[in-house]
């Protein structure tokens, strides 16, 4: 040790003092968006799966009702049971497309309608085309393509189920 070192005032050091840990409460700013965007999110995610359960309950009413009425005209091939599967396609066609559009259609104008939204081509050419004339008249033609019809209404009745407003 040299005399400079032993003749200086010995120095009195403290220890190093770490700062308080933060505080559990009130959380940063950063929490609170970050907690507000999980609240957005969970409500967004509420409402879409409320929409997605009330539309698929929408779809599974209607599609029993057109299983009702297609076993119905099965067992009683009458131009009355035609009609309320008519009524039914009009009706889901009113719900799911503008009132202007389709309120005011009827025969071909109706057929190119159902061919347009999902029918392709197989109202107005197919087995459908009985719906332009048939639910007004007194007997359906014997003729007529039961199966063919049942599988082409069934078809456009889920395609314009699938995503119902």
């Amino acid at each position: 040790m040299t005399a400079a070192a032993a003749s200086a005032p010995s120095l009195q050091l403290r220890d190093i003092h770490l700062p308080a840990a933060a505080p559990f409460w009130p959380p940063a700013p950063g929490w609170w968006v970050l907690a507000g965007v999980i609240v957005l999110l969970l409500a967004w995610a509420g409402a879409v799966a409320w929409r997605r359960r009330r539309l698929e309950r929408e779809r599974r009413r209607i599609l029993d009702a057109l299983a009702a009425l297609e076993a119905d005209f099965m067992d009683v091939r009458s131009s009355e049971r035609l009609a309320s599967i008519s009524l039914l396609l009009r009706r889901l066609a009113l719900s799911r497309f503008p009132r202007e559009r389709v309120a005011g259609l009827t025969g071909a104008a109706w057929l190119r309608f159902l061919d347009e939204s999902g029918g392709n081509g197989q109202f107005a050419a197919g087995p459908g085309r009985v719906l332009a004339a048939a639910p007004y008249q007194r007997s359906i033609p014997h003729d007529m393509d039961v199966e063919g019809f049942s599988a082409l209404v069934r078809g456009w009745v889920e395609t314009n189920t699938r995503s119902i407003p």
